[in-house]
């Protein structure tokens, strides 16, 4: 078993304190479609960070018009230049992927590191990866006391690859732009896991097109807005020499001709509007789910706030009771013990519409009486 070592973030600009984990308690490959997977009932989803009634019907026709051509094999040459030109980048920075989780793979098995840093809480595939290649991971864990914020002083200078999530998943919080570019050092690889930014209004703190920034690795995902979680297609922006050490490391044809035809179809113009709409629609719900578990605040529960993206993360008194409750109330939550910095006392809610929040609500002023 990979010993992984913990760092502890301080706030004092001296270099952060390091303890050894043995234990390595946290199910790095725990995901929350097993909350729903292990049931045989029907439950309402609230613990899958996948958009709910994607995707669209015009994208279900174009992947579907896709299939005439399945007796060739998959040329990715358009859809790599398509998310080129979305991001006005050359194809050269560009790296069509089966899902973001095939680009971390990638990342740990091509790139030659020696410290590499993960900053938790956050999605924990990175690590797994890396630890899978056999790599000796340190971890920079970030505090709920600050509400999870990035302290750039906290990650040790002798990283030599750092991988942070923005928005970042379980938390939801969206740190800065220029906080994460300050992580940049010579000789670095920066990691930033942007999954969730089509999900925030305008993208902003986006760095996904910046060429300024040296070292710096960004991965994006289609399957979240738009529902292709099956499909597996994301993609990775990078200097050309970073790309050109992933694709060799990729198997041939890595990405399939439906895939690849969805990922020119989410990036076109009228995709973009699309994804833009529902990023102020989710914001919108996100606000309603907020202020409704505000409620339960005499009951012990608290919000990481402020969330910027399509999930929450709570705390509350015997969270793994209450998860139990909810799911015999029709209801299935992601449990947050299984995220490096939580324990767990913590759960994460996907954004839904205002009628499944309601009947969620509803559901957890039962789940917190029974378990009370």
């Amino acid at each position: 078993m990979t010993t992984v070592t913990i760092t502890t973030a301080t706030t004092t600009g001296r270099t952060p304190m390091r303890t050894e984990d043995h234990g390595l308690s946290h199910d790095l490959r725990h995901h929350g479609d097993a909350e729903v997977r292990d049931d045989g009932s029907a439950l309402v989803d609230l613990a899958v960070n996948v958009r709910a009634d994607t995707p669209p019907p015009w994208l279900r026709a174009r992947i579907a018009d896709s299939l005439t051509g399945l007796a060739a094999y998959p040329d990715g040459r358009a859809a790599r230049a398509a998310v080129a030109a979305r991001h006005g980048l050359p194809v050269e920075r560009v790296l069509l992927t089966a899902g973001a989780a095939e680009a971390f793979v990638l990342l740990a098995r091509a790139l030659k590191v020696r410290q590499p840093v993960v900053v938790h809480p956050q999605f924990t595939e990175p690590e797994a990866a890396l630890r899978d290649a056999g790599h000796t991971v340190d971890r920079v864990l970030l505090s709920a006391t600050d509400g999870f914020r990035l302290d750039p002083a906290a990650v040790p200078e002798d990283a030599d690859l750092v991988v942070i999530g923005n928005p970042t998943n379980p938390t939801s919080v969206l740190h800065p732009a220029d906080a994460i570019a300050r992580l940049a050092r010579p000789g670095r690889t920066l990691v930033v896991d942007e999954a969730f930014m089509d999900a925030v209004p305008g993208e902003r703190e986006a760095l996904a097109g910046r060429t300024d920034v040296p070292g710096l690795v960004v991965l994006r995902s289609l399957t979240k807005t738009w529902g292709l979680a099956g499909l597996r297609i994301g993609y990775v922006l990078a200097a050309p020499e970073t790309i050109a050490e992933l694709e060799r490391a990729q198997p041939l044809w890595p990405v399939s001709t439906p895939a690849l035809a969805a990922a020119a179809a989410c990036v076109e113009p009228r995709a973009l509007a699309e994804a833009g709409h529902a990023a102020h629609r989710i914001a919108a719900d996100r606000a309603h789910l907020v202020a409704g578990l505000r409620e339960f605040a005499p009951e012990g529960l608290t919000v990481a706030e402020p969330a910027e993206g399509p999930f929450v993360l709570v705390r509350l008194p015997n969270a793994a009771g209450v998860r139990r409750r909810l799911r015999d109330l029709g209801f299935a939550v992601r449990r947050g013990d299984t995220f490096p910095g939580l324990d767990d006392g913590w759960l994460r809610l996907a954004v839904r519409d205002r009628a499944t929040v309601n009947s969620f609500l509803q559901a957890l002023d039962r789940a917190l009486v029974a378990s009370a």
